[in-house]
């Protein structure tokens, strides 16, 4: 019999219609829940199909039919999740979407779902864990630049599952402005920047987390990241 391909859940955002091109005014105060496709594409690419989680949805509930979850990029998480007071160049934080995704984390670890972060995802398994972020990083913030442009080299430890996807080195995109800063507990440091930048977490063979943007390089219909996640998902 062959293998059902595993459900994936992929979290966005919440926006109103008012906010984006093309919807009457009519359909302004409604409420839209989006995401980036190509977090979508890259999962189904490897072989899972991804499902999407509204904002408001119960993480319990959905944990009970997941076999894994992406935890994608997007806006800032909120300050006080770690301790801190918001820098004057924090993007708005989005409660809802704080409370959402560190809810998802929480279920997946007790119920053993693997769990893909990416850019601000890793940053939500960090503060999730008790760490903490940088809060203004610009010159990592390259949006003058095409997304998918690599912009530097990430070396990866030896012996890690990123390691073991990548090889010692990679060339990736940078699309974020923040990065980890005090590491979270039970996590591991398994890939680094040149400027010494943490850019991939790890917590045994459940969550992998890297600080670019591997869905938006045009590598991504084959990048082993997401085979990795829809690898560990089906057993």
């Amino acid at each position: 019999m062959a293998t059902k391909p595993p459900l994936i859940g992929l979290p966005g955002r919440r926006k109103r219609a008012s906010e984006i091109a093309g919807f009457p005014e009519v359909f302004d105060d409604r409420d839209v829940d989006l995401y980036m496709a190509d977090y979508a594409r890259g999962v189904m690419e490897a072989g899972g199909i991804p499902v999407h989680l509204p904002i408001d949805v119960d993480p319990a509930v959905v944990s009970e039919r997941l076999d894994g979850i992406v935890l994608p990029g997007g806006t800032d998480i909120d300050p006080i999740r770690y301790g801190a007071e918001p820098h004057p160049e924090l993007l708005t934080p989005e409660q809802e979407r704080d409370d959402l995704e560190l809810g998802l984390l929480s279920v997946a670890l007790d119920a053993d779902i693997p769990v893909l972060g990416i850019c601000r995802g890793i940053q939500v398994v960090n503060v999730h864990q008790g760490g903490t972020l940088h809060q203004h990083v610009p010159e990592h913030g390259r949006f003058d630049l095409p997304r998918d442009t690599a912009i530097h080299q990430v070396s990866f430890a030896e012996g890690s599952i990123l390691g073991e996807l990548y090889g010692p080195s990679a060339e990736v995109n940078s699309l974020h402005h923040q990065t980890v800063d005090q590491l979270g507990r039970d996590l591991t440091v398994t890939a680094k920047s040149d400027d010494g930048a943490i850019e991939g977490l790890e917590m045994g063979d459940l969550v992998v987390a890297v600080q670019w943007h591997p869905e938006m390089m045009p590598t991504r219909p084959t990048d082993p990241i997401f085979g990795w996640l829809v690898e560990r998902a089906s057993r």
